[in-house]
Formats: C-alpha cells, sequence, structure tokens
C-alpha cells in the first residue's frame, strides 16, 4: 500500500468516526447544558464552593465567575509549582522558577498548555497529577460554559440572563470530559500508553551510560490533553514519544479525541437554538476548512522534490517513522486548526509551505472545528461578521438567528477580531527589534522569524505548539507568552459574553422573505471567504516574510 492511500484510508476512517459519534454526542451535551437537574456530585460541589446553581446570571455576573475562577486556578498552579521541592511525588525535582512557574500557570490554565520546560526533567507526580492534569479539564469546561452562553444568547430573547457559570462549569466537566477521558485513557492503556506512579529508573544500556525515564500518570493526562483541545505533554516529545503516543491506531484515537467535541457542539449548538440546520451550516463551513487544509498539508508534505524527499517518500525530517507523512500531516492540521498544539512530529522541520499551513491553521482563529468551546463561539463571532457583510451587500438590516446585527453587535465582534492579531504581530515585532530575544533563535533569515512568530501566535491563540528551533525558557519569553496566553484567551471571552448579553435582550425578529436564508450552502461558502480574507489576509504581510519566502527560496 502507497503512503499517500494509506493516508486516504487514515482520514476517511477518522471521517467515518467523527460521523458516527456526532450526532448522540451533540445531543447528549444540548441535554447536559439543557437539563434543570442537578446529580449528587455536583450538589456537594457546588456546597463546597458556595454557588446557587440556578441562579441566572446575566452577561456581567457571568464574566466574573469565568475571571474570578481563572485568576484562583492560575494563583494556585504558581504556588503549586513554587512549592514543588517540598512536596511528596515530586521524584525529587527543584521548585520551578518564577518567571517559568508563571509562564505554566498561565498556560495551563488558559488552555494553551505551552511548554517551555521539558516536562521528564522539571515537573513530578503531584505538579503533572493534581496540577497540569487538573486544569485540562477545567480550561476546556469553562470554554465550554462560554460557548454555551453565547448559544443561550442566540436562543433566548427580551432578558439577559444566560445561565449560571458555576453550573455549566460543573456539568461540562462531570458529565462530558471526565466520562469520555476516562474511556479515552482505557482506550490509550490498551493502546501501550504507560500509567503508573513509578520513579526515575534506568530503561538500558546505550553508549556513554544508561537512560534514565520516570513513570507518570500519562494515559489518563493524555486523554483529556486531546479531548479537552489542551496539549500539554506529560514528555519534551509529546506525542511523538512512545510513551504517550505508542501506535498508529493510538495515533489516529488522538485525532479524533482532538475534534470530536469541536464538531459535535455544532449539532449541540442547532439543538439549543431550535434549527439543526443551523448547525449544520456552521459544521459545514468548519469541516470545508479542516479537510482543505488536510489535503493541502499532505500534499506539500508528500510532493516536496529533491533526492533525499522521494527516496524517504517525502518531507521525512522531524516526523516519526510509526506514524508517516499522512498520519504526521493530519494531526498537525488537528492540533493547530484546533487549540490543541500537541504535536506527533515537529512542525519546524516541516516544508516552508507545510510550516506556514500550521501558523495559518492557528492565524485563522483555530475555529475549523477550533478548541473545545472556543471553536463555535470563534465561528459564531465571523457568522456575524458574515452575515453584516451580506446586509451590506443587500442594503438590509443584517440578521442572524432572529436577531438583528446592529451597530453594538458589530463593534464587540469587531474587536474579538482584532485583540489576537494585535497581540501577535504587536510582540513579534517588539521582539524582532529588541537584541535579545532574537538570540534564541536557532535558525536566521526567514525560518528564525517564523520561528519568533509561530511563538506569539501559538500564545495569543491559546494554542502550545511550537517551532522547536526556538528558546522560550528565558524571562523575556516566559513574561511575555505569558500575557499574550492570558490576553488571548480572556479579553475575547469579554466581548463574546457581551455579545450573548446584548442578543439575549433583544426581541426575536420575525422572518421575512429577504431575510438571509443562514443555514444554506450559500451562506456556509460566504462564511468560509469571510473568515480566509479578513483573518487570513491580517497575517498575509508576516506569513511572506516567513514561512512563504522560505517556501519559494526551497
Amino acid at each position: 500500500m502507497s503512503p499517500q492511500l494509506a493516508g486516504v484510508l487514515q482520514l476517511t476512517a477518522l471521517i467515518v468516526a467523527l460521523a458516527l459519534s456526532y450526532r448522540p454526542l451533540g445531543d447528549y451535551m444540548a441535554r447536559v447544558y439543557s437539563s434543570e437537574k442537578h446529580y449528587r456530585p455536583e450538589k456537594w460541589i457546588y456546597r463546597v464552593i458556595g454557588a446557587n446553581p440556578a441562579a441566572e446570571m446575566r452577561w456581567p455576573a457571568y464574566l466574573r465567575g469565568v475571571l474570578a475562577f481563572s485568576a484562583v486556578s492560575v494563583l494556585l498552579l504558581y504556588l503549586m509549582q513554587r512549592v514543588q521541592g517540598s512536596l511528596r511525588g515530586s521524584l525529587g525535582f527543584s521548585s520551578i522558577d518564577p518567571d517559568q512557574a508563571f509562564n505554566t500557570a498561565a498556560s495551563f490554565v488558559a488552555n494553551t498548555n505551552w511548554q517551555s520546560y521539558y516536562g521528564e526533567q522539571a515537573m513530578g507526580h503531584v505538579v503533572q497529577t493534581g496540577g497540569l492534569a487538573v486544569q485540562n479539564f477545567l480550561s476546556a469546561a469553562v470554554g465550554m460554559a462560554v460557548a454555551v452562553a453565547l448559544v443561550r444568547g442566540f436562543a433566548r430573547s427580551r432578558t439577559g440572563e444566560l445561565g449560571n457559570f458555576w453550573a455549566d462549569l460543573v456539568r461540562g466537566t462531570v458529565r462530558v470530559l471526565l466520562p469520555i477521558a476516562f474511556l479515552g485513557a482505557i482506550v490509550l492503556v490498551t493502546c501501550g500508553a504507560i500509567q503508573n506512579f513509578s520513579g526515575i529508573h534506568s530503561v538500558g544500556q546505550f553508549t556513554g551510560g544508561t537512560q534514565e525515564w520516570n513513570g507518570g500518570a500519562v494515559a489518563s493526562q493524555e486523554a483529556i490533553k486531546e479531548l479537552g483541545t489542551n496539549g500539554g505533554g506529560y514528555f519534551n516529545a509529546n506525542s511523538a514519544h512512545p510513551f504517550e503516543n505508542p501506535n498508529p491506531l493510538s495515533n489516529l484515537f488522538e485525532i479524533f479525541l482532538i475534534l470530536l467535541i469541536p464538531f459535535a457542539l455544532t449539532r449541540t449548538f442547532g439543538r439549543m437554538v431550535g434549527s439543526l440546520k443551523q448547525g449544520y451550516a456552521i459544521l459545514g463551513a468548519m469541516a470545508v476548512i479542516w479537510l482543505g487544509f488536510s489535503a493541502l498539508m499532505m500534499w506539500t508534505e508528500f510532493a516536496h522534490r529533491g533526492p533525499a524527499f522521494e527516496i524517504a517518500g517525502g518531507a521525512m525530517e522531524g516526523k516519526e517513522t510509526r506514524f508517516g507523512i499522512a498520519g504526521s500531516s493530519l494531526f498537525a492540521v488537528a492540533t493547530t486548526l484546533t487549540s490543541t498544539g500537541a504535536v506527533n512530529s515537529f512542525h519546524s522541520s516541516y516544508t516552508g509551505f507545510g510550516g506556514g499551513i500550521t501558523l495559518l491553521g492557528m492565524q485563522l482563529g483555530e475555529i475549523a472545528p477550533g478548541g473545545v468551546g472556543s471553536g463555535l463561539y470563534g465561528m459564531l463571532i465571523m457568522a456575524v461578521i458574515a452575515v453584516f457583510i451580506a446586509g451590506l451587500m443587500v442594503g438590509r438590516t443584517p440578521e442572524y438567528l432572529g436577531k438583528k446585527i446592529g451597530t453594538r453587535q458589530i463593534q464587540l465582534a469587531a474587536c474579538y477580531i482584532l485583540v489576537t492579531p494585535a497581540l501577535v504581530l504587536g510582540f513579534t515585532a517588539v521582539a524582532m527589534a529588541l537584541p535579545t530575544p532574537a538570540d534564541s533563535m536557532t535558525n536566521s533569515g526567514a525560518h528564525g522569524f517564523s520561528e519568533i512568530l509561530y511563538a506569539y501566535t501559538s500564545a495569543a491563540n491559546n494554542n502550545g505548539s511550537a517551532f522547536a528551533g526556538l528558546n522560550a525558557d528565558t524571562q523575556w519569553f516566559n513574561t511575555t507568552l505569558g500575557i499574550a496566553m492570558l490576553f488571548g484567551r480572556f479579553l475575547p471571552m469579554v466581548f463574546v459574553l457581551a455579545l450573548a448579553g446584548s442578543l439575549a435582550e433583544q426581541r426575536p425578529v420575525p422572518e421575512t422573505a429577504g431575510t438571509l436564508r443562514t443555514d444554506k450552502p450559500l451562506y456556509a461558502g460566504l462564511l468560509v471567504g469571510t473568515i480566509l480574507i479578513i483573518t487570513g489576509l491580517t497575517y498575509f504581510p508576516a506569513l511572506a516574510l516567513g514561512p512563504l519566502a522560505e517556501g519559494l527560496a526551497s
């Protein structure tokens, strides 16, 4: 079987698995977030945190809940790292330096999981399992809660109430993420991923001495790392490490976990707003971009010319032979079109155009299908922009799902779109202008610029993957990337929740003959075009200086 055919078969199997899970999972999540029943474990949690799950919240109160919970999470995770040296189960590792502890705490709470440290050489069992793995659940649940709040903004009318943040947070964790992650961990253990709390031990005799590895609860963290579109691995090699991702079957399953909830949330959206066709339109736009990027990435990596590439069957540098070009390309696209950031190959070693595809996937806003929760609300923001553009074309007041898109709504949507490019391009420009950050680049020229651009793109978009040549463990990068992660995560949430509140307060607008049908393929095509034009062209000058210049020169 040719590698190209194997890639097509893997993609086909992935599509079939996602299609089979789409309806049951999407409907289940709609019931979870619409239910008024609280399970006994959930009631215990509400009692401990002092929350009233039945109290409805307007958007400022919902936002305060998001920010307060996340701020406390950052503080607790920071403190756990700072006192690691005195904790039992630390495997003898010392406490984490302040700048790196801040970076890591901001990273995991912001659902970014950027790692400027070697996981197997820095973090013990307590921090890995009690700190980082816990935040993998909670940060994903926060994103889902914000997405559901925006959906309620479209679904409700003449009220500013968006639900209860604490109820949405707990339900997303207990009813959705925990059960699926539990089953996912069992599958990964079956495939060969490790799951233990062993200490540091030698694993064999090598030239010059033995090699030492530490064990850990890897399979359980790997499951939520992918399912929650988090991305932070137990080991520095991340999902290229055989303890995390042993074989092609586990590789395909991890890709499935990455895409599972983001795609299924479009069904949840359609169910909650009372029109499954609206969910299908959003799903169609996401699927077109994802399939297009997957095909383009495989073509780029397979077709690269040169004697070495022809002998290897494609651009195999930086890729695991266990997964090949197809498995690596599918993983790279899935992880950068979502906010996962996990890697089973090293994006810095991809061809110039291949690295550019991973960059562009993040720069589109990671909305195809995007992160858990963040992908849906990012796509809905773009849907609002697309409706506004269509309204300008025909001279009608734009409407979406029976809600008028007026001045306030378009201002909030525009602010959402501008936040991330401002962070990415601003920090990249400053880093390239100052002498010290440039010293962290392994490469010069276009590829060196891409290392810096990729780092801030990954941080501000809460992705977490990196061009491996950049030494980011410096005070400058730990601090600025941490700031970019926090602002890139929570500032857009302010505009999303404000938009949700303004939509929920409106009266529904009756549909007329002139109303744009947003549940048709024509609108889905308009949405895809809007995404590519508005967000893609924003970064085109920077891409031209980096991956495009490198690709054209090779």
